[in-house]
């Protein structure tokens, strides 16, 4: 036998115990009507397909399979396998030295038979006289008879055979082995061939129609959002019991992912229209435009007799490659690619549609005419909640591995409460923010009057009503193409708080580990009218766990937008130790719950330890802590008791670890002081000096933030003492804040920042510019203070204690801005992006270049293959440096579909490593995706690819 994982010729003895076995193996095996030869030894793993040799070295059969707990191999006969070999051995050459496609007859009557003794035989009522025939005909070593297990619905023996019938003749002869009977199928294809059975003791003949069985095997595919759906195959459809050439889901993809379908479905609608074949689906796509909202009706093998509704939502952004059809060329084995659709067709038109409820229609506003009251219904479908809002059916996904732990982000709609934002405004709660958007109709005041008497206010605080119009439901998914920056999941529900809102823009602040990433798809729910509409992350704070998430108040339409407002913020003064709060949020049902907390630390210091995959976490933050509040999945506000915001109650996500080897995802909730968000939606709303960003057809600024680039934490003055600071300076900072009692120590600086090599580990920060420091605010005062000086070097002038040693000196400042990644090139399977700001906090990159960072991989991609994984640095390819990203394509493009490619990288523990992978054109093209801040659109663009024409 060849073990593969050895790459050497091993041979293992053992002797064969049964010749004629039924396929051994469950759960889906697709193999059947066949005979498995068991040996009286295992064979090990990796060792599938190898031959099985006699003692003359003839080989006799294939390696299929063993059984860990009996110590059995299984073998697969070669009869079968010969037959097919002369076929291709029959079918020539091109004069390219290619081979000509061959066809191999297959019949089939799409049922399936097992192979039961003669005991078995009589009880399920054979005649004596049939059986002594069959004996009679048989060798002697025959010991039974074939019975039918299965009927495929819909297939040439659907409602002739039942399970149950036991065969006895096929076209005049006596067939007992799955041998004969597939050898006379074979040979009947396209014919009439004659059974005759027993049915419970009752002799039947039956004339059936022998099928072509390439004619229900699959040659192509639909790739949709990253979707795999295709005709039903014969296999699955015996598996599932459904009918062949159904419209089947091998993987659902993003699209599908969002929208709950879980695979092995069937779909049977789609924009209303009735789904029966690949070309339907296809006709549909080809007249919905970006961003349309349409239901889809599918049924799943597990839960066949209920069909299910959803609402699908086409890809707004191009994260995905246009809808392709994929159709399998036996002449080269391969399979070529080519549009679904036309070019004129709305899907590969750049306009987006911001919310389509159903095919042909782009609106942005819900008419209070088509308002239904709010309801909620669930059903429990393969772990998939159902939510249907608005008379909009919207589903969730089914857990999967990234969801699965009770204590991380991915919040489902299922638990009894839900998390909430925060919002950030300055403005009255008797004010108008900006001028108010426009009313109309009867109907709609009607409506909303409606809306608003159905609100219960009994048994609610004051802070609850005076907040709920300001919260907001957030559900956020990332496509798996460009999971950047680490992010840790495709799917993050949360509450978030609205903090501005006019005519032209609206803000939502929400924690980082909700809105993580802005390549993203956000909908926002909202508390205050039940309507759900598209929104962008525009801003992710470098530090602070904040995100501002902006959408479209025209989307909402008139009645919702009046009774939609944002928050009041209360940044001052700072909450102290005692202070009385309330804590409010939103359950599943959009309804504000509170409870009234007491502040236990105003200023708690947030400690989180690198995860194994560097993702943001929250560093050089204070927090405040409660004594009681919802558990780890709850977040939203913190108020006073007239609702004024006075904090963010966000969730922050960590990893614990448990040895060397072993960590499981967990969260908590703490309190975000408003100040921070309350600056920068100030300086958004004002039109400061920054790059400018389109948000809902207009530009505008958006701020950069000067932050010193060093992680820091507090140490208490007790211990500070015995790393050399002196008494006078622990006398003066105890002066300056007689609470915290603490001096700032270095942890460590920022890869490639103007601290790096300034700043040192367990350095104590004593005073900037002459002033003292104890917190981390007063270096972010200190370094806000920069923007405003006509110094223009961006230093700060530092006091610091190395060692004992009492030091001066100048630290220069970053900017950066809050855009996040935006730009991801995939190559060879594997995601490449310029190493964000989690990497460059772990202190280091490489010195050939640090450009080029891995962030992810796809499975059974040439980067799988052959070792390129995520957590490593390209520094050249070929010999030749890749210093960014720019040059790596330079690099690249000139490479070759089936070239070796000689790969240099850097891991991040520092180890450089050498690799070799084979570049493959045809189904790893490479590609881009990039942010396109003319459209605030992401845009994927093909760098390199194969032309088919040239297979």
């Amino acid at each position: 036998m060849f073990f593969p994982e050895t790459s050497k010729f091993s041979s293992a003895m053992s002797r064969l115990r049964h010749l004629e076995r039924c396929v051994p193996f469950k759960n889906g095996y697709n193999d059947f009507n066949t005979f498995y030869m068991q040996a009286a030894s295992g064979t090990k793993g990796g060792s599938s397909g190898s031959p099985v040799i006699d003692w003359q070295g003839r080989a006799v059969a294939l390696n299929a399979g063993s059984k860990l707990s009996s110590a059995s191999a299984f073998f697969l006969p070669l009869e079968r396998v010969v037959r097919s070999l002369k076929f291709l051995q029959e079918g020539g050459y091109f004069s390219t030295h290619t081979w000509a496609a061959v066809t191999i007859p297959r019949g089939t009557l799409q049922m399936t038979f097992l192979h039961k003794g003669f005991d078995e035989t009589r009880r399920l009522g054979v005649q004596r006289q049939t059986e002594q025939l069959v004996r009679n005909s048989t060798p002697p070593t025959e010991t039974g008879m074939l019975v039918v297990d299965s009927v495929v619905p819909g297939g040439p023996a659907h409602n002739h055979l039942e399970p149950g019938d036991v065969l006895i003749r096929m076209n005049g002869e006596v067939v007992t082995q799955f041998l004969k009977m597939e050898t006379l199928l074979d040979d009947s294809v396209e014919q009439k061939i004659e059974l005759q059975i027993e049915r419970g003791g009752t002799p039947l003949t039956v004339n059936l129609l022998v099928q072509d069985l390439h004619s229900i095997t699959p040659d192509h595919f639909l790739e949709v959002s990253g979707a795999v759906i295709h005709p039903l195959s014969y296999q699955q459809a015996r598996n599932f019991r459904f009918n062949c050439g159904l419209v089947y889901i091998a993987e659902p993809g993003y699209m599908l992912y969002r929208a709950g379908v879980p695979r092995h479905s069937i779909i049977k609608k789609f924009a209303g229209e009735g789904i029966s074949r690949l070309e339907d689906l296809i006709s549909v796509l080809s007249k919905l435009s970006r961003g349309a909202r349409v239901p889809l009706e599918y049924i799943n093998y597990k839960e066949r007799h209920q069909k299910k509704s959803v609402l699908v939502t086409i890809d707004r952004h191009e994260w995905y490659a246009p809808p392709q059809i994929y159709k399998r060329e036996d002449s080269s084995g391969l399979w070529t690619a080519k549009l679904a659709l036309q070019q004129e067709s709305p899907l590969l038109v750049s306009g987006i549609c911001p919310i389509e409820n159903h095919a042909g229609s782009c609106t942005s506003e819900v008419s209070p005419k088509d308002y239904i009251p709010e309801k909620v219904i669930q059903e429990s479908t393969d772990g998939v909640t159902s939510m249907e809002i608005s008379g909009e059916h919207v589903a969730e996904r089914p857990n999967t591995r990234d969801d699965s732990d009770n204590g991380t982000k991915k919040r489902r709609l299922k638990e009894d409460s839900s998390e909430d934002g925060n919002v950030i405004t300055d403005c009255s709660l008797n004010e108008r923010r900006e001028e108010r958007l426009d009313e109309s109709g009867s109907v709609e005041d009607a409506v909303l009057r409606d809306y608003q008497g159905a609100v219960p206010v009994e048994a609610t605080s004051v802070p609850e009503r005076v907040i709920e119009p300001s919260l907001v439901m957030f559900e956020v998914h990332v496509p798996s193409s460009c999971m950047l920056d680490g992010v840790h999941s495709q799917h993050f529900f949360g509450t978030g708080v609205i903090v501005y809102h006019s005519q032209t823009m609206g803000l939502v602040a929400v924690d980082k580990n909700t809105g993580a990433v802005p390549v993203s798809d956000v909908m926002l729910s909202f508390a205050a009218f039940p309507i759900e509409i598209p929104a962008e992350v525009v801003f992710l704070h470098p530090f602070h766990n904040f995100a501002l998430v902006a959408y479209d108040p025209t989307a909402l339409g008139a009645a919702a937008a009046s009774v939609v407002r944002a928050a009041e913020l209360l940044p001052e003064p700072a909450l102290l130790r005692g202070d009385s709060v309330f804590l409010v949020g939103l359950s599943r049902s959009l309804q504000a719950t509170s409870r009234k907390s007491i502040v236990t630390n105003p200023s708690a210091a947030v400690n989180i330890g690198s995860s194994d995959v560097p993702r943001y976490r929250a560093t050089n933050m204070e927090v405040i802590e409660l004594d009681t509040d919802f558990g780890s999945t709850f977040s939203g506000v913190l108020t006073d008791e007239r609702g004024r915001v006075l904090a963010l109650w966000g969730s922050f996500s960590t990893q614990l670890k448990y040895g060397s080897s072993s960590s499981e995802e967990h969260q908590f909730v703490r309190g975000i002081p408003i100040y921070k968000i309350s600056q920068l939606v100030n300086r958004i709303t004002s039109g400061t000096e920054g790059p400018p960003r389109l948000i809902n057809g207009l530009r505008r600024p958006m701020p950069c933030i000067r932050i010193l680039e060093v992680e820091l934490y507090p140490t208490l003055l007790s211990k500070a003492r015995s790393f050399g600071l002196s008494d006078a300076w622990i006398q003066a900072l105890v002066k300056k804040d007689p609470l915290r009692r603490q001096v700032l120590q270095v942890k460590g600086c920022f890869a490639g920042s103007k601290a790096e090599n300034l700043l040192e580990q367990g350095d104590m920060i004593l005073a900037i510019n002459k002033k003292l420091v104890t917190c981390f605010r007063d270096i972010e005062d200190a370094c806000q203070l920069l923007d405003h000086s006509r110094n223009d070097d961006g230093k700060l002038d530092l006091t610091i204690v190395r060692r004992g040693n009492e030091i001066e000196l100048l630290v220069g400042t970053d900017v950066r801005d809050g855009n996040g990644a935006k730009r991801a090139i995939n190559w060879c399977g594997g995601i490449l992006q310029e190493p964000y700001p989690a990497v460059r906090a772990l202190g280091f990159l490489p010195e050939e270049g640090h450009g080029v960072y891995v962030a992810r991989w796809c499975h059974g991609s040439p980067a799988h293959r052959h070792g390129l994984f995520a957590l490593q640095w390209i520094v050249e390819v070929n010999g030749k440096p890749t210093p960014n990203l720019d040059a790596f394509v330079d690099v690249t493009k000139a490479i070759e579909h089936g070239e070796f490619v000689r790969v240099r990288s850097v891991h991040l523990n520092g180890k450089p490593r050498v690799l070799t992978l084979k570049q493959d054109l045809h189904y790893w093209p490479t590609w881009e995706l990039r942010f396109d801040p003319e459209t605030a659109m992401w845009r994927r663009k093909v760098i390199k690819s194969l032309d088919s024409s040239v297979l």
